[in-house]
């Protein structure tokens, strides 16, 4: 059965959907069966992997008013090991239209049912905001895994959605965990980027991963190519990096799942 994550901050501009593609991306690449789920009504997502706006006859709107089930609407790509559910700005209608129906924040979680067994890792790319939409993912995941620019006001909006977390513990999916913290776009030579890091650290402890995503121009390019930085430049730093964080997670998830020698 699937590890289902979803990727998550309700700052824009964090690196999160760089982050859903790029760590889908390089699961495929080791060979995880990997579904990527595009729930913000953006859809930078399903561009980042290849599938053009005027291609995507629906998209997961159409699984969580349960006109279509989940499976007819997933979309193969260019990696043998990746698929993809789309999204358009249809999406945006499903925030006033589930406001009413019962059981509303579960629509995503229901609809996953139908596929899980296929895969290994589902991502959930999540709009930058808190909403209906937000709420389905943190319903439906095992983990959140959170990207976090190394920047001044980061640790302000991570206090925010770990507090919007725990009430999603406590109300909606009592499972749901912290899966790492990544911090992206992160620069070496700032001061700035380090304080936060050791301060994100001594809050957070293990949360944070190892691994760090630099600002890279090949990442930041790949997007406008519509492909995974492993498709448009494997040796770049951003492509290595993601490669890292994959390694790491999947290590990370390994530890936790086998069982230890003292008991």
């Amino acid at each position: 059965m699937a590890r289902i994550l979803a990727v998550a901050n309700q700052k824009g501009g964090v690196g999160k959907t760089t982050t859903a593609v790029n760590l889908a991306a390089s699961l495929a690449f080791a060979e995880k069966r990997c579904l990527l789920v595009d729930m913000d009504p953006q859809g930078n997502a399903s561009s980042g992997v290849g599938l053009e706006r005027s291609g995507r006859q629906t998209d997961v709107y159409a699984a969580l008013l349960g006109t279509r089930p989940l499976e007819q609407l997933i979309c193969s790509t260019e990696m043998k090991f990746l698929e993809l559910v789309p999204s358009t700005p249809d999406l945006v209608g499903a925030e006033v239209e589930l406001v009413q129906e019962v059981e509303r924040e579960f629509r995503l979680r229901e609809a996953l049912r139908q596929v899980e067994q296929r895969y290994d890792y589902i991502l959930i790319d999540c709009p930058p905001s808190l909403g209906l939409l937000t709420l389905n993912a943190l319903s439906a995941a095992h983990g959140v895994l959170i990207p976090l620019q190394a920047e001044y006001y980061a640790l302000e909006g991570l206090a925010q959605l770990c507090s919007t977390l725990e009430l999603v513990r406590q109300e909606l999916n009592p499972a749901l965990r912290i899966e790492g913290i990544v911090l992206t776009m992160y620069d070496i030579r700032a001061n700035i980027a380090r304080q936060v890091a050791d301060e994100v650290r001594r809050e957070f402890k293990e949360a944070l991963l190892e691994t760090v995503i630099p600002r890279n121009v090949r990442l930041a390019e790949a997007p406008s190519f519509g492909k995974p930085i492993l498709l448009y430049d494997i040796v770049s730093k951003g492509c290595l990096a993601y490669l890292s964080l994959a390694k790491e997670l999947l290590e990370r998830v390994k530890k936790r799942e086998t069982p230890s020698s003292n008991g």
